[in-house]
Parts: C-alpha cells; sequence; structure tokens
C-alpha cells in the first residue's frame, strides 16, 4: 500500500489536505479521516485481529477486524472493501453503518497518537480469510459476547478504538443487531 495518505481535517470536520500516511502519525498526529469495521461470519461471529509487530502503532494488540484510511475520491465502502481484501485477504458483502460520528484520539505506548474522525462499519466476510502477515499475525472467529466481555476484563490488550466503539451503546446495539441477522 505505498502511497497511501490520510485526508486531514479542519475544525469543522472538514477536509483540509491531505499527507502521507506514515508522515501523519507521530508523537503529534493531525486529526484526519478514517474507518473501522467489524467483519462477521454466517454464524455470526467476529473476526478478531492481532495486529503485526511491524506496526507504528499498537503493535500486537488485538483489534476489531479492519481499519484504515479512505484515499482522496475513495467512497468508505471502497475503502473498506480495499482494505478488506489487502489486510485479510476477504470478499465481503453488506457493508453497514453502525457509528457515522464516531471519533478518538489515544496516545500509543511508545507515544504515537491516533486522532481520527472514524465512522463504524460492520460487514459480511464472504470468502476464506487469507491474512496478510504485514498487517495481521494471528486472527480468530469468535462470539460476539464473549469478545466484549473480554474488552471489559482486559481492554489493555486490545486497539482503545475496539475498546470504545464497544463502550458505545448505539454502536453496540447495531454491531450486536448486524451479527444477529
Amino acid at each position: 500500500m505505498a502511497g497511501e495518505h490520510v485526508i486531514l481535517l479542519d475544525e469543522h470536520d472538514k477536509p483540509s489536505g491531505i499527507l502521507e500516511k506514515y508522515a501523519a502519525h507521530t508523537l503529534s498526529t493531525p486529526l484526519h479521516l478514517a474507518f473501522s469495521c467489524w467483519l462477521f461470519n454466517e454464524r455470526g461471529q467476529l473476526l478478531v485481529t492481532r495486529r503485526s509487530l511491524s506496526k507504528v502503532a499498537w503493535p500486537g494488540v488485538w483489534t476489531n477486524s479492519v481499519c484504515g484510511h479512505p484515499q482522496q475520491g475513495e467512497t468508505f465502502e471502497q475503502a473498506i472493501i480495499r482494505r478488506c481484501r489487502f489486510e485479510v485477504g476477504v470478499d465481503i458483502a453488506d457493508i453497514t453503518a453502525v457509528a457515522t460520528e464516531f471519533r478518538y484520539r489515544a496516545v500509543a505506548p511508545n507515544g504515537i497518537v491516533e486522532n481520527e474522525v472514524c465512522p463504524v462499519f460492520a460487514a459480511r466476510v464472504t470468502s476464506p480469510v487469507q491474512a496478510n502477515h504485514d498487517e495481521v499475525i494471528e486472527y480468530q472467529w469468535g462470539e460476539l459476547d464473549a469478545i466484549f466481555e473480554a474488552l471489559k476484563l482486559t481492554p489493555w490488550a486490545f486497539s482503545p478504538w475496539m475498546v470504545m466503539e464497544a463502550a458505545d451503546d448505539n454502536a453496540r446495539q447495531a454491531l450486536i443487531a448486524f451479527a444477529g441477522r
């Protein structure tokens, strides 16, 4: 994914430029646009992934299925499809927004800051997982209730955005409803 960028946002959450992805994620990361996607199989199980140890922020932690940054001129749906294929090698269907207003700022133990307006989506996996080990070193399918419980008991083992997304009542209910379809 060489040449990826982030779309910078101004104080009104309006696009204000672009910056190379790795240049953007620093100790003082500017506000930018992202997305987070929770992937479910036909049994309603969630795909959780463990971030590669080479990741700049939160290496080795477990997180929801796929996250990324839409590119200029790309819809969220196009970006989600692109990242799902790149990170976990899957095709998806039924992309559904579950928390369009989600945003967060978090500081990793190494000081790298995430500062994102980050709508949350759910989607259904329609092909086998083929993880890109530069992105994902482990993955597993889990029951959503058990994962929510793990997030409460061991939040330090997961990405902060996943913990915050699951703690949002509206997002949580939308994810439960999506998983039960």
